[in-house]
């Protein structure tokens, strides 16, 4: 008798796990967090972590990023504008889309301190000045993560 729970179990459990693949795979909302250390002097790898942004809020996913080292100087207005990657596109164009589905930048506080970017260069982006704790956190909470 306990043979045949177990296997009973085993079958239900394998069901279940089946459910929430395709679950997951049908279009769930998953948490996404890209994690970009690149800045304007690796322009290609920069859009593409805008872009893999983009990509994954335009498929219905929720966005957040985390920039640090040389990255935190993407989300100055000069950089937003004139960065382009060869073949992964325009900067402003992948944070305007970004932005406009509910993306949410987070910046080193410490790089960005060593850069000079502070609150002013913030002002009115969904964006805030961050400690490595918070970067820390966010992994956790968030079903993937892409590094760039």
């Amino acid at each position: 008798m306990k043979a045949l729970t177990l296997v009973v179990t085993l079958i239900l459990a394998g069901a279940a796990m089946t459910d929430a693949q395709t679950q997951q795979s049908a279009g769930s909302r998953a948490k996404i967090l890209v994690h970009v250390t690149n800045g304007p002097e690796q322009p290609t790898r920069a859009a593409l972590a805008f872009l893999v942004a983009r990509t994954a809020i335009e498929q219905g996913h929720t966005v957040s990023m985390f920039l640090a080292g040389d990255a935190v100087q993407l989300l100055k207005d000069a950089t937003l504008d004139g960065l382009a990657g060869l073949g992964t596109g325009k900067l402003r164009e992948h944070y305007d889309a970004i932005v406009k589905g509910g993306g949410r930048f987070y910046l080193s506080g410490m790089s960005s301190n060593a850069r000079g970017i502070g609150e002013a260069e913030l002002k009115g982006k969904p964006a805030e000045l961050a400690p490595p704790a918070v970067l820390l956190k966010l992994s956790l909470e968030h079903d993937r993560m892409f590094t760039y």
